[in-house]
């Protein structure tokens, strides 16, 4: 009876971990850990919050399926901005399925004087609002490193 393949976790450089002691004995095997870092809103939250003080970020929205965190500069906006993230989710999502795309990790909306940057993270989806001229890569590439 062939075996069934299974398959294998990703595992990035950061994730993994050696043990120098093992290093130094020729003999011994070299052990290697997993340090998977557990994402929770909490600390999507603090990185988003350190992220709004000094760049020109407008807000954010971090959702997942228990809760809502809303941080906008102009709270008379929130439901537009709100709706304006889970239309773009929504679009994200529709377009993806309709074009075979897979899963959607990440995508950018830019209209005349703001970008949307949407992310998921784990279990959370991210919404970024920031002025037109903030490198959203640096964003995404801080928000990425989170996970």
């Amino acid at each position: 009876m062939p075996r069934s393949k299974s398959k294998l976790e990703k595992v990035t450089p950061e994730e993994v971990e050696i043990d120098l002691e093992d290093v130094k004995e020729p003999q011994s095997q070299i052990t290697m850990r997993s340090k998977t870092k557990e994402v929770t809103p909490n600390s999507i939250r603090t990185v988003l919050d350190e992220m709004k003080a000094k760049e020109n970020i407008v807000g954010y929205i971090l959702r997942n399926t228990k809760s809502a965190s809303i941080d906008l500069n102009d709270p008379t906006k929130i439901i537009d901005y709100a709706v304006l993230s889970s239309s773009a989710m929504d679009m994200g999502d529709e377009l993806s399925q309709t074009f075979d795309l897979g899963e959607i990790r990440h995508m950018l909306v830019e209209g005349k004087d703001v970008k949307l940057l949407f992310v998921t993270i784990g279990e959370s989806n991210v919404s970024v609002f920031m002025e037109k001229n903030v490198d959203h890569n640096h964003i995404y590439k801080t928000l990425s490193h989170i996970a």
